[in-house]
Order: C-alpha cells, then sequence, then structure tokens
C-alpha cells in the first residue's frame, strides 16, 4: 500500500509573504483558523520568516500575540515556524543566548515544528538551534537549501543529511527556495536521500518556474514523506502549488491524504475576499501569478530577479539587465557559490549590480560582501577564488575558520537594562533584540499609548 502522504499548507506564512509582502494580518486570519485546525493537515507554517519583521514595522502587530491568538484557535494541528539558524529571523548571528531564548519562548508560545535552516548549509551555523529546540521539547526539521553548482552533488546534500542526522534531526527539509528543482533532479535526489537515512524527508518548493507540480510527483514517487502546499486563494507563481489541486491529483493516482477538500473550498472562500482587498489596496501584484522560465534558465529566485530589475530602475540603467544576469552567475561562483537565499541573494544580487553599474567588477564592495569573505557569515560550499581575496585587499590567512557565533559576545541583561520597564515580557526584549529600531517605538506605544502624541500647548484666555 502506498504510505501516506503529509501536507503542510502554507496560507498563514509563505503564500502570502510570497505573494503580498507578508501583509496579512491577524484579523484577516481569525475567522477561518478553526476550520485550517480541522482540515486534516500535518501542519500549518504560521511564523517565521518575514512575519515577524512585517508585524511589527508595517501592521502595528505583536507577532508573540499573532502565535498565541493562532496556538489558541488551532488545537488539533502543529504549527510550524522557519527559523535562519544563528541568523533566528534577521539578517546577522546572534548570540548562542539569544539564539536559545528566542527558540524556548518560540516553543512556549504554541510553536511545535522549527524548520532551521542556514543559507550556507553549514551546519555549524544551526547547532545552536537543534540543541535549544530538542531541550524545549520542540521537532527540529533540519533543512537543506537547495541550490545549482559544480559542487552541489548528490554526495555534497547525502553527507549534510548525514551531519544533520548525527546533530539530532528529526526530520530533513529539503528547501527549493528559487524554484530551480526540476522532476527528475528532484526524483534521483530524493532517492539518494532516502537511501541513507530513515527520516521523514519533507520537500518545498515554488511554483514560479512551472514545474513545481511535476516536482513533486517525482517526489513523492522517490519516496518524499511531505510536501508544502498553498490554499489555492494565494497559490502558484512565487507562492506554493495549490492545495486542492495537488490533493485531488495525488488521491487520484493512489496516495492516501487526510486532508479534507471542503474545508480547503471554505479556506478558499475567506481568503479570496482578503486576497480582494489586497488587489483594491495595490498590494496585490499579478505579475507574482506569472511564469518565470528565466529562473530556470538562470537559475536566479523569481523575487531576485525583481529586486535586480527594481535596483537598475533606480540608476535608470534597465538595458543594462541582461549583463546583470550574466554577471550574478559569475560572481556567484567566484564567491564559492553559495545559494541564493535571504541574505545571500540579495549580496550577491547587489554585487553584480555594482560591479556592472561602475564599469569595474569589485570596484565597490558592500561591507557585507566582505565579511562573508573573512568568514564571518560561515564556510562557503566551495572555495572562494583567490582573485576575490585581492580585489577586497583580503589576506585569506586571515578568514575565520571556528565557528562564526563563537566569536559573538552579547549580554541580554544589558538589553534589559536599557529598556527597563518598557519590556515587559521576555517576548518584549527579544523583538527589540531583533529588530531594535522598529520595536522600540512598538514597545514604547505598548507600554504607554500616549507616549508619540504630541504635547499639547494649551494657551488659558481668561
Amino acid at each position: 500500500m502506498t504510505k501516506r502522504i503529509k501536507i503542510t499548507d502554507t496560507i498563514l506564512r509563505d503564500a502570502h509573504q510570497s505573494q503580498i509582502a507578508t501583509r496579512m494580518t491577524t484579523e484577516q486570519m481569525l475567522p477561518i483558523l478553526e476550520t485550517l485546525d480541522n482540515a486534516g493537515f500535518n501542519s500549518l507554517e504560521v511564523w517565521g520568516g518575514a512575519t515577524f519583521d512585517s508585524c511589527l514595522r508595517y501592521l502595528n502587530e505583536d507577532p508573540w500575540e499573532r502565535l498565541r491568538t493562532i496556538r489558541k484557535h488551532v488545537k488539533n494541528t502543529k504549527l510550524q515556524m522557519l527559523l535562519r539558524g544563528q541568523n533566528l529571523l534577521g539578517y546577522k548571528h546572534y548570540d548562542d543566548s539569544v539564539v536559545e531564548l528566542f527558540i524556548q519562548k518560540s516553543i512556549e508560545n504554541g510553536i511545535d515544528i522549527i524548520r532551521c535552516f542556514d543559507a550556507l548549509n553549514d551546519v555549524r551555523n544551526l547547532e545552536a538551534s537543534v540543541k535549544a529546540i530538542k531541550k524545549y521539547g520542540g521537532h527540529a526539521q533540519m533543512t537543506i537549501c537547495y541550490t545549482i553548482s559544480d559542487v552541489h552533488t548528490d554526495d555534497y546534500y547525502c553527507e549534510l543529511v548525514k551531519e544533520m542526522e548525527a546533530m539530532g534531526a528529526d526530520s530533513i527539509c529539503l528547501k527549493d527556495m528559487a524554484g530551480i528543482l526540476t522532476p527528475m533532479r528532484a526524483y534521483n535526489l530524493v532517492k539518494a536521500i532516502k537511501a541513507i537515512t530513515e527520516l521523514p524527508l519533507h520537500i518545498h518548493t515554488h511554483a514560479t518556474s512551472g514545474v513545481s507540480e511535476m516536482t513533486y510527483l517525482k517526489s513523492l514517487e522517490a519516496g518524499a514523506d511531505s510536501i508544502d502546499t498553498a490554499n489555492s486563494s494565494f497559490s502558484g507563481g512565487t507562492s506554493q502549488p495549490s492545495t486542492e489541486s495537488m490533493v485531488l491529483a495525488l488521491k487520484e493516482l493512489g496516495y492516501p491524504i487526510s486532508v479534507d477538500l471542503d474545508a480547503c473550498q471554505k479556506v478558499a472562500e475567506h481568503f479570496k475576499v482578503v486576497r480582494e482587498h489586497f488587489v483594491e489596496e495595490g498590494i496585490f501584484n499579478p505579475k507574482v501569478l506569472e511564469t518565470d522560465p528565466n529562473t530556470l534558465i538562470y537559475q536566479v529566485p523569481g523575487g531576485m530577479i525583481s529586486n535586480l530589475l527594481a535596483q537598475l530602475k533606480d540608476a535608470k540603467q534597465l538595458d543594462k539587465f541582461s549583463e546583470v544576469l550574466r554577471e550574478v552567475p559569475r560572481v556567484r561562483a567566484e564567491l564559492g557559490y553559495p545559494p541564493l537565499v535571504t541574505p545571500l541573494s540579495q549580496m550577491v544580487g547587489t554585487q553584480a549590480v555594482m560591479n556592472v553599474l561602475s564599469g569595474e567588477r569589485y570596484k565597490l564592495v558592500p561591507n557585507e560582501i566582505r565579511e562573508y569573505v573573512e568568514g564571518y557569515y560561515g564556510k562557503s560550499p566551495a572555495p572562494i577564488d583567490p582573485v576575490i581575496f585581492d580585489y577586497l585587499n583580503i589576506n585569506p590567512e586571515s578568514v575565520i575558520t571556528e565557528r562564526p557565533a563563537n566569536l559573538i559576545r552579547y549580554d541580554i541583561n544589558e538589553a534589559r537594562e536599557e529598556l527597563g520597564e518598557i519590556a515587559e515580557t521576555d517576548e518584549d526584549l527579544l523583538s527589540y533584540i531583533l529588530f531594535p529600531q522598529v520595536a522600540l517605538p512598538f514597545l514604547k506605544k505598548k507600554h504607554d499609548p500616549f507616549y508619540d502624541i504630541p504635547e499639547q500647548h494649551v494657551t488659558i484666555i481668561f
């Protein structure tokens, strides 16, 4: 008998992050949470990624309160989040004590499964996360960022799986953030991974390139255990394939799946109304639904292509787009083939734009690229081209080889004293540590609702 396939629906996190820049509010989710809970999903992805930042920056919401609210209404289904390893939800490495406290509070507030990844697939940057997840009773889904290069072979990925299993992974996720995992490649890679581990294997992709449904099918044929889908209201394009469509097709093929399509339809009816709101507000751009084969041709994520276009448009140099696209893989190769995932996708893309627009390669170099070359992000998948050290005037002997977080010294209590009574909980404190500029005014208003009202100078007339 064909094994039961588990489904994770991303409607509450990745789906709206991919299509409307994570602008969905908790209020818009609330009426349908119990229906989602009873729809038969293995888990719901509800938190992590950009949701935390967006809640504070754009929605005037407490991300911790969102998590607690979802947990209150979702009582039967596991809640899942995406975590950037030592980066947590930000763009830099944090001290181990911050990582542990954040994971502790995430689990206490309702998270069951933590999908943790490192942008370089440097497992040293996952050590503190996995240790804390296991300590506080969570499920550690250790994640491989899929990419393509001469060094990213089946053997490379299988070695990562072995290291993750030894570190205590409860499951493995093969994360194709760019939509470049083709069906046959998926079949062969899943076969190779399942041959060396009995850990459950989850597949994540995006529909950007137009092959995602075939990729899922071939992955399941090869032995994968679960997949990510998005409710049809926010599926396709830069999001995941439609939950309803995948469930219908897989059931017809004989795969046992517990997802209730009637419940999914009710969810779709609710969120289609929500989507129309974002269409009217101009936030939902129909371009996010376009199929982009360039994703496969250039091996560049759709979102990264959009970012490159925006940078060139600002510089009034759109005619240089093809040249920049050719420069991206060249820069990536010179930097040791980092996967094009946050923050490396932004870093590589920006360097490619600078190389083209300045007319001289590496004449202008962002500080983040310099820190990456110096080893502060972790170990590059392949050796960095020696020419880069010459361009940047960096001594290769000075590059750090130890786990980058070993060099971080941070005292949480100093931040606690700095905030004083403004931080009423550890959750407030963590919001500030991760996003100080946006969290501080939010916390001040939370502590004192009238703090941002300008002082009124009243003239008293007798």
